[in-house]
């Protein structure tokens, strides 16, 4: 999930760079942002499905961080379903939901739409760190205010996410993508997993995004392994620095397909 602490500026840069704000609404949590150009799938004016993936897990992680805090939470699998392409302009509101407050698991839904229509929906659920040391800070707040801060580039060349050949794909670790938990904040490995699957698919965009997260990124490079077959993917992504180690597999869907 994407949570920021203020001793650390420059971790989890590339997020706060999509521009997402957060405010409660009585026992949602709203969110908002402004799709940009640097969202947009690579040759189509379509916002990416693994932005929202990054904004779902946002809106419906920072109230899991409420009941799970003073531990950090962390994603265990997260869904994103569209209606239809999205969007390449105007702004995306996001609804989150608290749906179990279990003693070990945390599980949220969430709604996005643009200009009162309807884009996308899904869940996701979480868990505590194992690592009892990890902390978040101790005044963090699910509302995270507006800031000047924007993608000076395309999403992908900024986190450095790199096809290296069909289906393939390179996405190194850095401060600036990484989580409360020091590992690779799990909307880049969304980014990775899209990346993989487009690599086959030039031109279209992703209907489905399915993510189970099995084990923090925490050496890198990730690399992510795509196979693609009548518009349905699975995707391995791998912790190449740490003994090749599964960290994540995803599902997804093309439009095309």
């Amino acid at each position: 999930m994407t949570i920021v602490p203020s001793s650390l500026e420059e971790r989890g840069r590339i997020l706060r760079e999509l521009g997402f704000t957060t405010r409660r609404v009585g026992e949602e949590l709203h969110g908002r942002a402004e799709i940009t150009p640097e969202m947009h799938v690579p040759g189509t004016t379509v916002l990416r499905t693994s932005v929202l993936a990054t904004w779902a897990d946002t809106v419906s992680g920072l109230p899991a961080s409420l009941v799970m805090g003073p531990r950090v939470p962390v994603t265990l699998e997260l869904d994103v379903g569209l209606y239809r392409p999205a969007p390449g302009t105007g702004e995306v509101r996001a609804v989150g939901r608290t749906v179990k407050v279990g003693r070990s698991v945390f599980v949220a839904e969430f709604e996005f739409g643009v200009d009162a229509e309807p884009i996308a929906l899904g869940a996701a659920s979480f868990m505590v760190a194992p690592d009892p040391d990890v902390q978040l800070p101790p005044r963090l707040s699910v509302e995270l205010p507006a800031t000047a801060e924007r993608l000076p580039m395309p999403l992908a060349e900024r986190a450095r996410c790199e096809r290296v050949a069909p289906g393939t794909v390179v996405l190194p670790r850095t401060m600036e993508g990484l989580n409360a938990s020091d590992t690779v904040n799990g909307g880049l490995i969304a980014l990775a997993a899209e990346e993989a699957v487009l690599s086959l698919a030039p031109g279209d965009t992703l209907s489905f995004l399915g993510l189970r997260y099995l084990l923090g990124a925490r050496v890198g490079p990730v690399v992510a392994e795509a196979r693609l077959h009548e518009g349905l993917g699975r995707i391995e992504l791998r912790d190449s620095g740490n003994d090749n180690r599964l960290t994540t597999l995803a599902t997804a869907r093309t439009f095309g397909g």
